[in-house]
């Protein structure tokens, strides 16, 4: 049966191996091989400082792992941010074309009507289309506030996504750092 050891239990086993063969080769339980072999303390330096080596990079394996998490998960949800707010703008101005034709219609109706109420010789015609020129009068105001108030939502928008972008590129930068941290280790 084989099992496979990855990532840091891989650095944990490989560190405990050379720990206890170091501990075989240097202290066995024979006393005339200690007195026969003595260990100087510069090689016992230089293994406890390889061992604390290896803790500070297994230490910092364990918590990189959850930061990259983090942060890809900050990531996406930055994305996803960003995608609705593109979606919210298409729309808008999907709604801002049709709101500036209705504009453009109303406004030669009434001119239309306009023309047909100076041009009109009958009174009763007139009075007639005079009051149909107050109500499309009344419609392309209402058409107009439309396409102001659709106009300042996609001002909005482009700025909200302008700034959502930002922050999606400054967290793609910490987890391009993060990748470059890992790199060295």
């Amino acid at each position: 049966m084989s099992t496979t050891i990855s990532g840091p239990q891989a650095l944990r086993v490989i560190v405990l191996t050379a720990i206890l063969a170091s501990a075989a080769l240097l202290g066995g339980p024979s006393e005339s091989r200690a007195q026969a072999t003595t260990t100087p303390p510069e090689v016992l330096a230089a293994l406890l400082v390889e061992v604390r080596g290896l803790r500070a990079a297994m230490e910092q394996m364990a918590t990189a792992g959850p930061r990259v998490q983090l942060a890809l998960g900050r990531l996406q949800l930055q994305e996803q941010r960003v995608n609705t707010l593109v979606r919210r703008l298409e729309d808008v101005k999907s709604n801002l074309v049709q709101a500036r034709k209705e504009l453009d219609s109303l406004t030669d109706r009434m001119a239309g009507v306009e023309r047909a109420t100076r041009e009109s010789p009958d009174p009763q015609e007139r009075h007639e289309t005079e009051s149909a020129l107050r109500h499309l009068k009344t419609e392309v105001t209402r058409a107009t506030l439309d396409v102001q108030r659709l106009l300042a939502e996609e001002a909005t928008l482009t700025q909200d996504i302008s700034a959502e972008q930002g922050r999606w590129t400054e967290l793609n930068q910490r987890l391009e750092e993060l990748e470059r941290s890992l790199a060295r280790i």
